[in-house]
């Protein structure tokens, strides 16, 4: 039984490394059914590993628009959460 636990463990290491990242349904889908060949499974590790694309950032003077923290999409300076992400501004 615990070896069965740590085999599947392994098998979804990919899925575990990637969980944060903003691609990590994709991640858990390829390692979910391609996981089983050895060239899935090495996908969805190098997919885990790799870094997310940057979000650039606009500048904009203070006072007159905010962004969100998360995601650098603008927002209105009234509102609290953003609308695309829904992390808070």
């Amino acid at each position: 039984m615990v070896s069965f636990l740590i085999l599947t463990a392994l098998y979804f290491l990919p899925s575990i490394i990637g969980r944060d990242k903003r691609d990590a349904m994709g991640v858990f889908l390829v390692n979910l059914f391609l996981g089983w060949t050895l060239i899935g499974w090495v996908v969805a590790f190098l997919w885990a590993c790799a870094s997310d694309r940057p979000v650039y950032v606009q500048y904009a003077p203070a006072g007159i628009a905010r962004f969100c923290s998360h995601c650098g999409t603008p927002a209105a300076p009234v509102v609290q959460c953003c609308g695309s992400c829904g992390a808070r501004v």
